[in-house]
């Protein structure tokens, strides 16, 4: 813990004369996901408030992108939540495809849903080895997630030639197809991924350490976490039965049968967020296995020019990112740069209840809550 010069501050409790430490948690801190800062202030080791502090890796992506073309924008997305380039690429996609009239081909959506639901698997294994090292169980739980992470990053390699930064969208469908033998691949590294949760929820879900530090710590109510907009696995994990995939059925997911995991309870805990996203898992693997078995040869960009230079008009195209709603809003003014670039992005928004989930709980749960949210700092800070 990297802490600031203490700053005590004089209470009266029940007659007696005590104090208020406050200490900064970061920005180097090995658990806090990035280059992020909690200025905690304690009573004793009870979090009576906090600050969330951010802005280290602020880097101008929005003011950026309104100087550049429009497809020149799109490696910039990679760079959002760069844990998941694939899902920041069609959200962008989406939001400039309302700018044109333009058809994209069946084996483009196929081919977006598989990388979108691989995405999903990355990202949610990879958050709960990090959730679990939080915890304080080092290395296996962590490992592992990464042992499987790998094979899919493989198969992005494959496919676009960069395991994470694949800049692999195109307005109008992708920007090359896969390789001969890639979607058999894929299916032995879906076929295999069961398994593997199985062996992972033996390991963790009923552990009783993992219980006792997840359970009843840092709740989120269903009122607050509708009135803070926050979206995603955590919204689900407070007891919203609410997910893009299904309310706005972008692409081709009106195809696909899956279900929408969330806790039947209307306050959400660090296990609720974990387990809806264990449960998540299981679903995208039913989604990419419909989708392997429907996807057909053919053509995988649509009628798009050459120059893209929409009319003026205004859009936001949003997809059910593996953190929540991720939402581009675009103003086209006529030119091939657009007059305005606006991103929503989940990390960011989610940890705007960090404080309220927070206030009440011991120091040593407050990395626990904030590995729970699942942030990106390079969204956060954009």
């Amino acid at each position: 813990m990297t802490a600031a010069a203490p700053n005590y501050e004089l209470i009266q409790q029940d007659g007696l004369e005590t104090s208020l430490l406050e200490v900064s948690m970061g920005p180097h801190h090995p658990s806090t996901h990035g280059v992020f800062r909690m200025d905690v202030k304690l009573d004793g080791e009870t979090v009576v408030d906090l600050k969330p502090v951010f802005g280290y890796l602020h880097r101008n992506h929005e003011k950026l992108a309104e100087s550049m073309s429009y497809l020149a924008s799109m490696p910039f997305t990679d760079r959002l939540d760069y844990f998941n380039s694939m899902t920041n690429n069609w959200a962008y996609a989406l939001a400039a495809e309302q700018l044109i009239e333009i058809e994209i081909p069946e084996r483009a959506e196929y081919l977006r849903v598989i990388m979108s639901e691989l995405t999903r698997l990355v990202n949610h294994v990879s958050l709960v080895g990090f959730f679990v090292n939080d915890l304080g169980a080092l290395g296996t739980p962590l490992l592992y997630a990464f042992r499987e992470r790998e094979k899919i990053l493989d198969l992005f390699e494959q496919a676009s030639g960069a395991r994470m930064m694949c800049n692999y969208f195109r307005f109008g469908g992708l920007r090359c197809d896969v390789p001969e033998g890639w979607l058999e691949r894929t299916r032995e590294v879906v076929d295999r991924f069961p398994k593997f949760l199985d062996e992972y929820e033996k390991l963790l879900c009923e552990n009783e350490i993992i219980l006792s530090r997840t359970q009843g710590v840092g709740n989120l109510s269903k009122e607050l976490a509708i009135s803070a907009g926050i979206t995603g696995p955590m919204l689900r994990a407070s007891g919203v039965n609410y997910d893009i995939r299904k309310v706005d059925r972008y692409g081709i997911y009106d195809r696909f049968k899956f279900r929408v995991p969330f806790s039947e309870g209307d306050v959400g805990d660090c296990y609720d967020r974990f387990m809806v996203r264990m449960l998540e898992m299981r679903e995208s693997i039913e989604i990419l296995k419909q989708a392997l078995d429907g996807i057909e040869d053919g053509p995988i960009m649509g009628n798009a020019g050459k120059v893209f230079k929409p009319a003026k008009a205004e859009s936001y195209g949003r997809v059910e990112a593996p953190k929540g709603e991720l939402g581009f809003y675009l103003v086209a003014d006529g030119t091939t740069q657009p007059y305005r670039f606006r991103v929503r992005p989940p990390s960011f928004i989610n940890l705007t209840v960090l404080r309220d989930m927070c206030i009440g709980q011991q120091v040593a749960d407050a990395v626990i809550i904030l590995g729970s949210i699942d942030i990106v700092l390079g969204e956060v800070d954009r």
